[in-house]
């Protein structure tokens, strides 16, 4: 269809018009209150695509309409594909269109037909999932090392020493640990549909994870003994561990909740709607939520970004000195300079590169 439209010729007027469709299809829309409808932008965004699209199909100046769309909900001046990374390291994404391994020059590697993976400790390895099977694999070679199959296999999870490693995934209701050499599977507690995380920078297999009543919880991997940190908060998105180990903080439906490990004290940051968390190499934190990304540093909050359409992932540079996201109705990922300046460079054809639009699942140094 991308063929056929940008064979026809578009006129002068072509944009205009099509500003002209979206901007009524606006006007004509539902108010809603805001606090009782917090999908309101995307419905409004999505209804603004689609009149866009029909237009493109049912017009002459359909490349014109498309383009015009595309302006408004990404990033204007965006590079036609991802030549190289903005800091170095490897970054690791899954979709639809596969696992692949993105290297510091831009060049591209995938790895298998899965549609979710995870770094394994030091990112000597990758484990990847194909909704009921479990693989290891090398990220140069893609080689597989072992599988297992399970069913409604997602979010896995790697953690542990270079020599010593446990690999934490659910099922329909399960929590589950394997090694890292693939024995001895265990089937262990129920668990809400939340990724766990292992803590960073201990010999220990530490496990967090949400359980079904929405309360986070530690667990020694290797007993099997489990504490709860937190009462049940509603709508648990996501939780992540800050690169120390000492930190963990939790994503909830109102609010994110920071938990010391060492004196179990909790401090509240009164942000609702966050969808993803993400502690850069020295402790700030990012949120994700809707447009915009926000920073927690030192205790302070502030806006880190906010895009023209909605976000989807996050993932730190090793250095710590960029963020990436990711604008799916674009089709655009967006680096976000956070140290030594204020650069915000954004890539387009995204879908095209990796066959979707796929998730961010770390950034990780040369191994």
């Amino acid at each position: 269809m991308k063929r056929a439209l940008d064979a026809i010729p578009a006129d002068a007027g072509a944009e205009e018009r099509a500003w002209a469709v979206v901007r009524e299809a606006y006007a004509r829309r539902e108010p809603a209150v805001r606090h009782r409808s917090p999908v309101r932008p995307a419905f409004v965004l999505a209804a603004a695509v689609v009149v866009a699209l029909a237009a493109a199909a049912l017009s002459a100046p359909g490349r014109a309409v498309v383009n015009a769309v595309r302006k408004s909900i990404g990033i204007e001046g965006a590079q036609p594909a991802l030549f190289q990374l903005p800091a170095p390291g490897r970054l690791l994404v899954s979709g639809a269109g596969g696992t692949w391994v993105v290297a510091a020059d831009g060049s591209t590697r995938r790895l298998g037909a899965y549609s979710q993976a995870s770094w394994s400790p030091h990112a000597l390895f990758v484990v990847a999932t194909t909704g009921n099977e479990l693989a290891t694999v090398e990220p140069a070679t893609g080689r597989v090392h072992w599988q297992l199959a399970r069913p409604a296999i997602g979010f896995p999870r790697w953690g542990g020493t270079r020599t010593d490693t446990r690999i934490a995934y659910l099922t329909t209701d399960r929590l589950h640990v394997v090694a890292g050499d693939g024995t001895g599977d265990r089937r262990l507690r129920p668990s809400a549909r939340v990724a766990p995380a292992w803590r960073p920078g201990t010999s220990r297999h530490v496990l967090a994870y949400v359980d079904v009543r929405g309360r986070l919880t530690i667990m020694n991997a290797d007993r099997g003994v489990a504490t709860r940190l937190s009462r049940p908060y509603a709508e648990v998105r996501d939780i992540a561990w800050s690169a120390d180990g000492k930190t963990i903080a939790l994503a909830a439906r109102n609010e994110v909740v920071l938990f010391e490990i060492a004196t179990g004290d909790a401090h509240v940051v009164h942000v609702g709607g966050v969808r993803a968390l993400a502690f850069a190499p020295d402790g700030r934190l990012a949120l994700m939520r809707g447009d915009g990304v926000l920073l927690v540093d030192h205790g302070h909050l502030r806006s880190l970004f906010a895009g023209p359409s909605r976000l989807a992932g996050l993932a730190w540079s090793p250095n710590g000195r960029w963020l990436l996201s990711s604008l799916p109705a674009a089709d655009q990922w967006v680096f976000v300079q956070t140290r030594g300046g204020h650069r915000i460079l954004a890539v387009s054809h995204i879908r095209r590169q990796f066959g979707s639009e796929p998730s961010l699942d770390g950034w990780a140094p040369e191994a």
